[in-house]
């Protein structure tokens, strides 16, 4: 059997590593773009990417999403069967201060991708979105056919824009794409910017953690490999509209288009306060809270339905905030060496 080929753009990232890895495992043939900016760290990048380089399926290209014809450069040259767009400038906050960026890798960027998927189809587009774009929705949990208009930041609108673009091109392309909503995810590897990292860096350092929303945030924590292994089994649930008729209730499946979104997240809520002790359990360690006011652009819960991602695959993400942060606080302090 003929050896599946996968683009992964953002593959140097916290999700992008974890995924590659898994296809990789898999048998695959993955072909990693990415940037390596400096929004955090790039050696963190780097870092990532020699654990992928050792393995001789792995082809690794350096450059921006919304460079004007790369993506459709690389689509022609490799083929890919299957292209998983995972590259974006992340973080809600960054893009209150910075929003261009956004416009450029989140929206011309993706651009850039469907008009390479449109020249060159894969068998099936999935593209990250975010739980962000469900926006001051106030129904818990959140349903994938629940409307997604009222996005609380520029990065969560990014991303619903994301949606609405990519469903126009699978409408009028035929394009197959599947759209994923994030939810919380953590783990070994992950972004610096990310409150698991600041959070053990603190405990560990003897700081002050803020602690936003005075400890009444509530999120769905996702464990990173949880997370990987429902993209994973999404590849191969490809969306085929003029099966509507035998669709769940659940389902997202556009009417005129082979798209659908797709939450994946752990299906619980969990209190901020909650995950720190964790993390301060895990570290052995007691954290210094600082209580403060809700940050512009956050939201004050988020909790994912994930009756969807079981119908479609038969698979829950499972792993427990206790069993997470004790494998996240291992890494970082093998990483980081701050376990004096």
């Amino acid at each position: 059997m003929a050896t599946k080929t996968a683009l992964v753009t953002g593959a140097a990232g916290f999700i992008g590593l974890h995924l590659c890895l898994r296809l990789l495992a898999d048998g695959f043939r993955v072909v990693g773009l990415d940037s390596h900016n400096d929004y955090y760290d790039p050696a963190l990048k780097t870092a990532r990417e020699a654990l992928l380089l050792v393995d001789l399926n792995y082809t690794a290209i350096r450059g921006k999403v919304e460079e004007p014809g790369l993506l459709r450069q690389l689509c022609e040259q490799h083929r890919p069967d299957f292209i998983v767009h995972l590259a974006a400038q992340a973080g809600v906050r960054y893009s209150i201060e910075n929003p261009r960026a956004y416009t450029e890798a989140n929206l011309m960027g993706t651009f850039e991708l469907l008009e390479a998927a449109r020249a060159f189809p894969p068998k099936h587009l999935l593209m990250a979105s975010t739980s962000s774009v469900y926006g001051a929705n106030t129904q818990m949990p959140y349903r994938e056919t629940d409307k997604v208009d009222s996005q609380m930041s520029y990065y969560a609108a990014t991303k619903k824009a994301n949606e609405a673009m990519a469903h126009s091109y699978a409408h009028l392309y035929g394009l197959p794409i599947t759209m994923f909503r994030f939810f919380t995810v953590y783990g070994p590897w992950g972004r610096p910017d990310m409150a698991p990292y600041l959070f053990t860096k603190a405990i560990f350092d003897g700081t002050p953690i803020k602690v936003f929303n005075h400890g009444n945030m509530l999120r769905d924590f996702t464990y990173v490999t949880d997370l990987v292994r429902g993209i994973r089994l999404l590849m191969d649930v490809i969306p085929d509209h003029t099966m509507n008729d035998t669709r769940s209730k659940a389902d997202s499946l556009s009417q005129v288009a082979p798209w659908r979104a797709v939450n994946i997240g752990n299906g619980v809520s969990v209190k901020l306060l909650d995950f720190i002790r964790a993390l301060e359990q895990a570290a052995g360690r007691s954290a210094e809270m600082i209580y403060e006011d809700m940050q512009a652009g956050d939201v004050p819960a988020t909790w994912a339905d994930t009756t969807l991602l079981q119908d479609l695959t038969g698979y829950a993400p499972r792993t427990s905030v206790v069993d997470g942060t004790q494998a996240y606080v291992a890494w970082h302090q093998s990483f980081y060496h701050s376990s004096g």
